[in-house]
């Protein structure tokens, strides 16, 4: 009875190892809709402490299409891709915009953070994750991971303020929340990395 048990038990992870390589090396990506002028600038350039004013008055979500990571990684800084958007922020959103300096262990986390409505990009890394916070994989972060994967996560803001990825809804993989002046950004084994507002990218 023990032997069968195990048996099943790691056929099952055998097939579910496989289910995901396939997912995560060999689906094919989501047909890219960003927005070329996005990289005909460099986005080094800008002052991101000078944040737009989120008050209905331009674009909305909707109206921007979304942008995916050129390949494997971006080379250069891209540009804003919700820079002409000015929809106020949905209900439980919580503003975290701007760019964020953080150290931990010596290494360097730096990420950019745009928002609007319920639509956030995080720009790191040399990855461009654009989503919608409504806890759905539909609308979650559909990109490419660290290592040029398939990436698929939903992400949404807990009771608390917490901005939750989880991956392919099945389990929480990071966190990001603001305590007073700064963005915590904390992983899957509780590591924080306390990031910083700064101006520009160095």
């Amino acid at each position: 009875m023990v032997l069968s048990v195990t048996k099943w038990l790691f056929g099952f992870l055998a097939v579910l190892v496989i289910v995901i390589l396939f997912y995560a090396f060999a689906l094919p990506r989501p047909a890219d809709t960003t927005d070329p002028a996005i990289f005909m600038k460099d986005g080094r350039s800008l002052n991101y402490c000078d944040l737009p004013v989120l008050d209905g008055s331009g674009k909305s979500a909707n109206d921007i299409p979304k942008a995916y990571t050129p390949d494997c990684s971006y080379t250069n800084i891209p540009m804003p891709i919700l820079a002409e958007c000015t929809e106020p922020l949905a209900e439980g959103v919580v503003d975290m915009r701007g760019l964020w300096l953080g150290i931990s262990d010596g290494d360097e986390h730096l990420e950019r953070i745009e928002q609007c409505g319920n639509r956030v990009v995080i720009t790191a890394f040399g990855i461009i994750h654009d989503f919608r916070v409504d806890g759905t994989l539909k609308n979650g972060a559909r990109d490419v991971g660290i290592v040029c994967n398939n990436f698929n996560s939903a992400i949404h803001f807990d009771e608390e303020g917490v901005m939750v990825f989880r991956l392919f809804d099945l389990f929480d993989t990071v966190f990001r929340e603001m305590r007073n002046e700064q963005m915590i950004f904390t992983f899957i084994n509780g590591n924080e990395i306390s990031t910083k507002r700064i101006c520009q990218y160095q």
